[in-house]
């Protein structure tokens, strides 16, 4: 009577490790995550070409981020700047930009 009801249980567990097993493999390869063997070895993505094309393309987008990034730090600075500075000075600077008055 114990095997009755213990058979279908041990059935779904394995069942459902299986299925979590297939789940995480399949979101591993989807994401480009490398897979692993039973010792913790990379088994794929091996390093290829593609691989380091990508880390190249994502370099140069880094550091393309970062500049534009730098850029913004500087004009928000310069708007920081106008906000809080008195009228009087703004007032001078933009008519010192406008040129001499003819």
């Amino acid at each position: 009577m114990p095997f009755e009801v213990l058979a279908p249980v041990a059935a779904l567990v394995g069942l459902a490790a299986i299925a979590g097993w297939v789940v995480t493999t399949w979101l591993r390869v989807r994401h480009g995550y490398p897979l692993e063997s039973a010792w913790g070895e990379s088994v794929y993505p091996k390093s290829n070409d593609e691989a380091m094309e990508r880390i190249k393309l994502l370099s140069t987008e880094t550091a393309q981020l970062k500049a534009e990034l730098g850029a913004m730090k500087d004009r928000l600075a310069n708007v920081e700047r106008i906000v809080t500075d008195d009228s009087h000075r703004l007032t001078h600077e933009i008519e010192a930009l406008r040129g001499p008055a003819n």
